[in-house]
C-alpha cells in the first residue's frame, strides 16, 4: 500500500559521521562525530541522537494524536518521550541498533497510560518504519 505523502523534506550530509548534515531549506545544519565509544573524538551529534530526538518528538506527538481521536485522555503539556537509541555489531555483519522509549504522562492513570501508548505504537511512523527490524522496548515511568 502506497502513502499518500503530505510533507517532505531532504538532508543532505557529507563526511559521514565525521562531517556535516544540512537540510535543503538550510533551516537545521548539524557539525557530525563519531562518539568515543565507536572510536572518534566525541564532537559533534551523531547519528543515532538525531534518530533518539525525532523518534521521541515524534512517539509525543502519536499519543497527542492518538488521544485526540477518542482515547479520553488529555496528554499533559509537562508529558515527555525519552529516546534511548544503542547502537553496537550484529552477529551476522554490519552494525544494529536498540531503542528504548520511556513515556511520562504525569497526573494520567496507569491503565489509560498504557493504553494511549499502545495506540501511539501502532500510529507512530517511526515505531512503523522500525517494527520488526529493530528492537523496542516501551516503559510507563
Amino acid at each position: 500500500m502506497a502513502t499518500k505523502i503530505l510533507y517532505s523534506t531532504s538532508s543532505t550530509a557529507t563526511g559521514g559521521r565525521d562531517g556535516r548534515a544540512r537540510t535543503a531549506d538550510g533551516s537545521f545544519e548539524v557539525t557530525l562525530g563519531t562518539p568515543k565509544e565507536l572510536g572518534g573524538n566525541g564532537q559533534g551529534n551523531n547519528p543515532e541522537q538525531l534518530f533518539a530526538s525525532g523518534y521521541a518528538a515524534c512517539f509525543l506527538g502519536a499519543m497527542k494524536f492518538a488521544a485526540s481521536q477518542g482515547q479520553h485522555v488529555k496528554v499533559p503539556a509537562d508529558a515527555t518521550v525519552t529516546a534511548t537509541v544503542g547502537i553496537g555489531p550484529r552477529a551476522d555483519k554490519g552494525f544494529g541498533l536498540a531503542v528504548a522509549l520511556e513515556i511520562s504522562l504525569p497526573g494520567v492513570d496507569r491503565a489509560a497510560a498504557e493504553a494511549l501508548v499502545a495506540e501511539a505504537d501502532t500510529i507512530c511512523p517511526y515505531s512503523h518504519a522500525v517494527r520488526g527490524n529493530i528492537e523496542v522496548k516501551l516503559s510507563v515511568a
